[in-house]
C-alpha cells in the first residue's frame, strides 16, 4: 500500500529481519489482502491511488475481522491536522518520510509488543491488573517509572485509603500485604481483596473517578509506592486501547466478585473456606510457590464471611482430614485441588 521502490524496500527489510510480509499497490487491494491473509501489523501509505490511507483505515477498523490490528501510517505530510485525523480515526503510529530503517523497525516492534499486550488474556482480578499494568510498563506502553514517585511506608494496620473519600493516588506494593474491605450497616467487616508485592491497587477509583469504595489496610508492614492520581489518569486515557483493556478486566473483575457474595450466601461453610484457603494461597503464592499463609483467623474469617470461631472449627476439620498443614500457627494448603473440589 506504498509506493513501488519504498514498498519493496521494506518488504525486503521486514524479510531480513524473520518477518513475513505481503504487500499491495494500492488501498483497494491492501484491505482485499489484510481481510484475506489477517496480518499482525500493517504499514499503510496516506497518498495511494483507488483508495487513500485514510480511507483503508476506515473500512479495516469497521471489519471485526481486521479492527484490532495495529497500523502504521507512512507519510510525507507532518502536518498535525495529518497527524491528528489519522490517530482520532484509530491508526497506532506514524513515521514520516523519509525515514530511517531503524526507526522503522522500532515502530514495528513496538506496535507488535503492544497487540501482543492488549490481547493477552489476563485474568479478572488484582493479579491480573497487576500484571496488565507490569507488562505494559516493561514494554513501554504505560511510561511509568517506579522510581520517579516516592514510597512510604505503612505499619500493620494502618490504613492506607478509606472507603467513600476520593482519589488521590494509585498505589504500588513494593514490599508486605494489604487487604480491602467494606464495612455493612452493622459494623460488620467483609475482605474484598487481598494485595501483595507486585500489586497494584486503588486504580477502579481512578479509572470511573470515583470516591473509593473499600478501605485499604496493611496487614504487615509494608513498602508502597504513591502515583498521583494525575499521572496515572493521564498515562491510561492517553491511548484509549489501554483504558479500554484496564476497564474490560475491571468489570470483569466486578462480576467475579458477585459470583464470590453469591457463593458466600449459598455455599456451604466447609466450601466457603475451602475456596477461600485456595483464593489466598494463590494471591500470596507465585507459581510453583507453597509458603505458608500468613494472615490472621480473623482476616481469614472475614474474607469468608463467617465467625472466627466458625472458621477454626473448619480448619481443624481440614487438618484432621489432611487437606491442610497447621505449624507454628501458620497454615499451608497441601492440596488445593481437593479443596477447590470438595463436595459439600
Amino acid at each position: 500500500m506504498i509506493n513501488n521502490d519504498i514498498r519493496e524496500n521494506i518488504a525486503e527489510i521486514l524479510s531480513l529481519g524473520g518477518y513475513k510480509t505481503f504487500t499491495a499497490e494500492n488501498g483497494k487491494k491492501g484491505v482485499e489482502t489484510a481481510l484475506k491473509e489477517k496480518p499482525d501489523l500493517i504499514v499503510c501509505d496516506i497518498m495511494m491511488p483507488e483508495l487513500d490511507g485514510y480511507g483503508v483505515l476506515h473500512l479495516l477498523r469497521k471489519n471485526p475481522k481486521t479492527e484490532d490490528i495495529p497500523l502504521i501510517f507512512l507519510t510525507a505530510k507532518a502536518e498535525r491536522s495529518d497527524l491528528r485525523k489519522g490517530m482520532e480515526m484509530g491508526a497506532d503510529d506514524y513515521v514520516t518520510k523519509p525515514f530511517e530503517e531503524l526507526e522503522l523497525m522500532n515502530a514495528i516492534e513496538s506496535r507488535l509488543h503492544k497487540y501482543d499486550v492488549l490481547h493477552k488474556k489476563y485474568e479478572p482480578t488484582g493479579k491480573g491488573l497487576s500484571e496488565l499494568a507490569n507488562d505494559l510498563r516493561t514494554t513501554g506502553l504505560l511510561p511509568l517509572n517506579l522510581d520517579d514517585y516516592a514510597s512510604d511506608t505503612y505499619s500493620k494496620k494502618q490504613v492506607v485509603y478509606a472507603e467513600g473519600k476520593r482519589p488521590r493516588y494509585l498505589y504500588y506494593i513494593r514490599s508486605g500485604k494489604v487487604k480491602a474491605s467494606k464495612t455493612n450497616g452493622n459494623g460488620k467487616e467483609y475482605i474484598t481483596d487481598l494485595y501483595s508485592e507486585g500489586d497494584f491497587i486503588g486504580y477502579p477509583a481512578l479509572i470511573e473517578d470515583q470516591n473509593y469504595d473499600d478501605t485499604a489496610v496493611a496487614l504487615e508492614e509494608s513498602e508502597i509506592v504513591q502515583i498521583p492520581r494525575d499521572d496515572f489518569q493521564n498515562l491510561i486515557y492517553g491511548d484509549i486501547t489501554v483504558a479500554t483493556k484496564f476497564i474490560r478486566i475491571i468489570t470483569q473483575n466486578v462480576k467475579n466478585k458477585e459470583e464470590r457474595l453469591l457463593n458466600l450466601a449459598y455455599s456451604s461453610l466447609r466450601k466457603r473456606v475451602a475456596k477461600a484457603l485456595v483464593d489466598i494461597n494463590e494471591k500470596f503464592n507465585q507459581p510453583g510457590q507453597s509458603k505458608p499463609i500468613e494472615i490472621s483467623r480473623e482476616d481469614i474469617a472475614q474474607y469468608v464471611g463467617t465467625a472466627t470461631e466458625s472458621l477454626i472449627r473448619t480448619l481443624s476439620d481440614f487438618k484432621s482430614e489432611k487437606l491442610i498443614e497447621i505449624r507454628d500457627g501458620k497454615i499451608s494448603v497441601s492440596h488445593p485441588e481437593k479443596l477447590k473440589n470438595l463436595l459439600f
